[in-house]
């Protein structure tokens, strides 16, 4: 075996070894986690209309900002008391069907828009900073929810068919899932320069369908929920796959604790039949390791308070208190865990 063939074998074999998935072993058997739910936590005012509990995030405060569909796309901010404080930009030109709200570590209010294609930055003052992407002309139009579809065009770097999320990195680098119409995650610099994109509509290692959620670690590595191929894809900060994390059912919402020590939390909302019209009723969130291994899992399908209806997004800022957004209930719920002491 000549060098070249060597060093060719080597680095295949690492390939391979990255590529291998990260089995998490979810379903019967888990730990259940204690938890209760926070009756009335957020103090919605009788002319505000909440609507569908699309995205919840909180800032370095613990102010709450909700993104939901109410007829008008709204993004509203809560004190850390679930008080309501204000409207923010009402009747933005980037407001369409709302999809997710986050904050980063400068109290920047990001949304991403899977109705105009946009990402919009505010300031801590509710101003706008800056715009990714571009709201379809008129006389496109949008595909109904119920429609998933490959574009059939190749990505370009400043625009997006149907993004779903936002993530962001320790040097301020964010990461955009581009999650219906494309199926890949995309790369920016903390000034919105384009840097990398990965990723293609299919099952295979690093392909993607329907990347929902997205979250990075300390360490800059980057979680995408694949929803439609039920795992979990783990990238490094270059976008190369790392692992799979699978056996958690279908992740819709991904979120990663701060502090020293963090923790991956995922929804299962995979639906109980294969009608594809029919909305998630599994209601169980699991709590991992970064590196997948589950410590335990609660909850269940269900309207009831401390039961969930399709959760969508979740803000876990505080390790054991979490803020779970619904869309079937049109409501966003305070979640207190009680697990046993280390």
């Amino acid at each position: 075996m000549n060098r070249l063939t060597q060093i060719f074998v080597a680095v295949s074999a690492v390939a391979t070894l990255l590529a291998v998935p990260a089995f998490a072993q979810g379903g019967q058997g888990v730990k259940e986690i204690p938890y209760e739910s926070v009756p009335n936590f957020l103090k919605v005012p009788v002319d505000v209309y909440m609507g569908e509990g699309i995205g919840v995030a909180r800032n370095s405060k613990g102010h709450v900002f909700t993104y939901t569909r109410s007829g008008a796309t709204r993004l509203y901010e809560f004190d850390e008391k679930g008080n309501y404080v204000r409207e923010i930009s009402p009747g933005n030109y980037g407001f369409e069907m709302a999809h997710a709200v986050r904050v980063d570590s400068q109290d920047n209010v990001w949304i991403v828009d899977e109705g105009t294609n946009m990402v919009v930055k505010f300031n801590p003052e509710g101003r706008t900073a800056m715009v990714i992407g571009h709201r379809p002309d008129p006389f496109v139009g949008l595909p109904t929810a119920a429609v998933f579809y490959t574009n059939p065009n190749p990505p370009k770097p400043y625009e997006f068919d149907r993004p779903t999320d936002i993530a962001f990195d320790p040097a301020g680098n964010f990461f955009v899932a581009d999650g219906y119409g494309n199926s890949r995650v995309a790369k920016y610099d903390k000034n919105g320069r384009f840097l990398k994109t990965t990723g293609s509509r299919g099952n295979g290692a690093g392909q993607l369908n329907t990347p929902h959620s997205i979250q990075a670690d300390a360490k800059g590595n980057v979680y995408v929920a694949d929803r439609g191929n039920n795992r979990i894809q783990v990238y490094d900060n270059d976008l190369n796959l790392v692992k799979s994390i699978t056996g958690i059912g279908s992740p819709w919402a991904v979120c990663i604790t701060p502090g020293p020590h963090q923790y991956l939390y995922s929804s299962n909302s995979s639906p109980e039949s294969n009608n594809s019209t029919q909305m998630a009723t599994t209601g169980e969130i699991y709590k991992m390791e970064l590196d997948g291994t589950i410590l335990g899992k609660f909850g269940k399908g269900g309207k009831l308070l401390s039961e969930f209806s399709t959760t969508h997004a979740m803000d876990c800022k505080v390790e054991n208190e979490l803020l779970i957004s619904e869309i079937t209930s049109w409501r966003v719920q305070k979640v207190i865990l009680k697990p046993a002491a280390r």
